[in-house]
């Protein structure tokens, strides 16, 4: 039985990645101007603001909807195409929420930054 030399196969694109890597140096972050690194800060902080209430709409929602199931024992005996509704609400309310959540929070961010 002859014994043949393995030979790793990789794509073109890979080793361009590698090449590029080691020809260029270290990566550092680029400084930004006192007027530039002024204008990051702030804007920063206007976003971190218009996120909390959008993290706390998440939060209501996922810690809100074991509330109402504990307030509302009736939703289990609630059947829709013979599926209680409670089941019905955690499978199809909070993705589409957390997604509008996060639609209405990127528009608040997008708008900091026109501003």
């Amino acid at each position: 039985m002859s014994r043949t030399k393995r030979v790793a196969v990789t794509s073109p694109q890979t080793r361009l990645a590698r090449s590029r890597r080691q020809s260029r140096g270290r990566w550092r972050m680029p400084r930004l101007r006192a007027s530039e690194a002024e204008r990051a800060a702030a804007l920063y902080r206007i976003q971190r603001r218009r996120g909390i209430p959008a993290l706390v709409a998440m939060f209501v929602l996922v810690l809100g909807l074991p509330v109402v199931f504990t307030l509302a024992p009736a939703l289990d005996a609630l059947r829709v195409c013979g599926i209680p509704l409670s089941w019905l609400m955690i499978v199809l309310l909070p993705y589409p929420v957390m997604a509008g959540l996060a639609w209405w929070q990127l528009r608040r961010a997008e708008k900091a930054e026109d501003d």
